[in-house]
């Protein structure tokens, strides 16, 4: 009897085992680990993102201190060859930031992670790969930490190149380009800042591919970025002398950014039609042996319409706009 009350039981648990819905567990993560739709078709050029995220709930990187191997031996672009330093610590540097975006979303970065534009990274020519850093905008003092995981920029003068997000969050996404103070942090201080131990481990951003042994072995790598990466034909450029006559009365103009990429002007162009009522067009000049499309709004009948435009546009953080004479 005993038995058979035992297994009765056991036949009960079961079918109460097989009718019950399973207890329901959490999805998993996606393996992509990149922001930005599924079937994300990469562009021609580069650019800022088609899909809206609020950067503010974006939190900055997070300063990990790092076991493993740093990526920081030498390496030749375009003919020359740089010298990563061994400590990024205390890397202190003054100079203008740029930011990239869709054409290089996905891609794997020289740190063999792959880029999210919506992520916390920065590319940076000398420092050693992962490190972290500071980056303060200094036009208006906003600040955020980033994990530097890619090399660049290689084709100005540009010391820093930041994620669309970072650009974002620091003001200057729509302008291009912004003079920043980038200072190197030591993970280990960070966290004794804020009165606990740095973790052990935390979760790493996927990587895209290893490294050979044998180009780790080479003394200096032969690096060949993709043309014109790391923002070089979405930033403003400024044309020399002429944004800076001061001009009053009939026809005046304002330009509000100059451009390589043809696309980014017409971005421009586009907020700038959403915003005023005044004419906003394209004007495309040769400079220095490059073609520059100017967004430019006017003619404005008076100085003082053309101040209330001014500042209609900085407001917007839409840019700095200049008096310039139609042309």
């Amino acid at each position: 009897m005993t038995a058979r009350l035992l297994a009765v039981a056991a036949f009960a648990v079961l079918v109460v085992g097989c009718s019950s819905a399973p207890t329901p567990s959490p999805a998993p993560a996606k393996s992509a680990g990149i922001s930005g739709p599924g079937d994300y078709s990469r562009p021609h050029k580069d650019g800022a993102p088609w899909w809206d995220v609020d950067v503010s709930s974006i939190p900055d990187a997070t300063p990990t201190p790092h076991n493993g191997p740093f990526k920081a031996n030498p390496y030749t672009v375009l003919g020359k060859t740089y010298y990563p330093i061994g400590d990024g610590r205390n890397y202190r540097a003054t100079g203008t930031a740029s930011w990239y975006g869709t054409k290089f979303h996905g891609q794997p970065t020289a740190n063999g992670e792959k880029y999210d534009l919506y992520g916390m990274s920065a590319a940076h020519k000398t420092l050693p790969l992962p490190s972290y850093v500071r980056v303060t905008n200094l036009d208006n003092g906003k600040a955020v930490v980033l994990r530097v995981n890619d090399r660049g920029p290689f084709y100005s003068d540009r010391i820093i190149d930041l994620s669309f997000a970072a650009a974002k969050k620091l003001g200057y996404a729509e302008t291009g380009t912004a003079r920043v103070k980038v200072e190197g942090i030591d993970p280990e201080q960070w966290w004794a800042e804020r009165g606990r131990p740095a973790p052990m481990v935390l979760a790493q951003p996927q990587k895209v591919a290893k490294p050979s042994v044998a180009a780790l072995a080479q003394p200096v790598e032969q690096y060949t970025p993709p043309p014109a990466q790391h923002a070089g034909a979405t930033v403003p450029v400024e044309v020399a002398n002429e944004t800076s006559r001061d001009v009053s009365g009939a026809g005046v103009y304002l330009q509000v950014g100059a451009f390589a990429n043809p696309d980014a002007a017409q971005l421009l162009r586009d907020k700038l039609s959403s915003m005023t009522g005044a004419p906003v067009f394209v004007s495309s000049v040769v400079h220095q042996q490059q073609i520059l499309h100017r967004v430019r709004l006017g003619p404005i009948d008076s100085p003082d319409e053309a101040a209330q435009l001014e500042q209609s546009v900085r407001l917007a953080n839409l840019g700095n706009p200049r008096r310039v004479s139609g042309d």
